[in-house]
C-alpha cells in the first residue's frame, strides 16, 4: 500500500484513484493454494487485483512476451515456465525438502559437513572450521539453530561459501558443484518440456552459472527484465485470462 501512495503521489493523483487501478501482486508464497486463497479473500482498495508467484512475474519479465524459462536461485530456488500461455513449475517446495541448490540450502549443506567433521567422518577445511566457530564449536548449539532458522537464516552462509570457494577450499568447491547439478535438473527438466530458452536469475545465480555444464548453457539466455517488469506487463495485460500451473 505504502509503495502504491507514493507512486500515485509522484503521479499527482489523488488516494481515490486506486480505485481505478489494476494491480499485480507477485507474492512468493502465491504458489501454495492455501496462501493463494488468503491474499485472495484479503481487502484492498484497488479496482482489479492479479495475484500471482513471484516466479511467475520473474519469468514474464525475463521473456517477455515469449515464451521461456526461469531458475530462480536465491534463498530458494525454483524452476518456472511459460509456454504458450501455460505455466509449469520444477521444484521450489522449501525447505527441508525441495529448493536444492539455493542459498538456504547451501548453508544447511555447510552444517552438515560441519557436523561431519566433528565426528570425523569428513575432513575439516577452513570454511568447516569457520562455520564451527560460529557457533562456539559446540554441536548442540548447530542443532538448536536447525529447530528455529528460517531460510533467511540458512542463506546467510551462502556468501561464505562462495568466498572460501574462490579461496580453493575443498568442502565449499563440493558443495558448489552439487549446487549446480541441483540447478542443472531445475533447467534441463524445463528444457524438456518445451523451454529453449532459459535465465538464470537470483542472487546466487552468479556463482552457479560457471559450474554448468555446456548442455545446460547453451539454452541460457540474458533476462530482458526483472519480476517488477513481469508484474507490470501482467497488470497491463489483465483483462486476458491468467496461465494456469501444470
Amino acid at each position: 500500500m505504502t509503495v502504491a501512495l507514493q507512486c500515485l503521489q509522484q503521479a499527482g493523483l489523488p488516494r481515490f484513484q486506486l480505485s481505478r487501478v489494476v494491480a499485480c501482486l507477485a507474492l512468493a508464497g502465491a504458489s501454495e493454494p492455501t496462501h493463494l486463497a488468503a491474499a485472495q479473500a484479503a481487502e484492498h482498495p484497488f479496482g482489479k487485483v492479479v495475484i500471482t508467484t513471484d516466479a511467475h512475474a520473474a519469468c514474464i519479465g525475463a521473456h517477455g512476451e515469449r515464451d521461456g524459462g526461469i531458475v530462480v536461485v536465491g534463498t530458494g530456488s525454483v524452476g518456472w515456465a511459460v509456454l504458450k500461455g501455460q505455466a509449469y513449475r520444477v521444484g521450489g517446495w522449501g525447505l527441508p525438502f525441495s529448493d536444492e541448490g539455493s542459498g538456504a540450502w547451501l548453508g544447511g549443506e555447510a552444517l552438515r559437513r560441519v557436523l561431519w567433521a566433528r565426528d570425523g567422518r569428513t575432513t575439516w577445511t577452513a570454511l568447516l572450521r569457520e562455520l564451527f566457530a560460529d557457533f562456539n564449536n559446540d554441536p548442540h548449539a548447530i542443532v538448536r539453530f536447525s529447530q528455529c532458522a528460517t531460510p533467511r537464516d540458512w542463506a546467510a552462509f551462502a556468501p561464505r561459501i562462495f568466498a572460501f570457494e574462490g579461496h580453493g577450499d575443498a568442502a565449499a568447491a563440493e558443495l558448489m558443484q552439487a549446487a549446480a547439478r541441483h540447478v542443472e535438473a531445475l533447467a534441463l527438466r524445463l528444457v524438456a518440456i518445451g523451454a529453449d530458452r532459459i535465465a538464470l536469475v537470483g542472487g546466487c545465480a552468479p556463482f552457479i552459472k560457471g559450474r554448468l555444464s555446456q548442455e545446460t548453457t547453451s539454452h541460457l539466455v540474458e533476462p530482458i527484465g526483472d519480476a517488477l517488469q513481469g508484474a507490470l506487463h501482467i497488470a497491463r495485460s489483465a483483462v486476458r485470462p491468467q496461465a494456469q500451473v501444470a
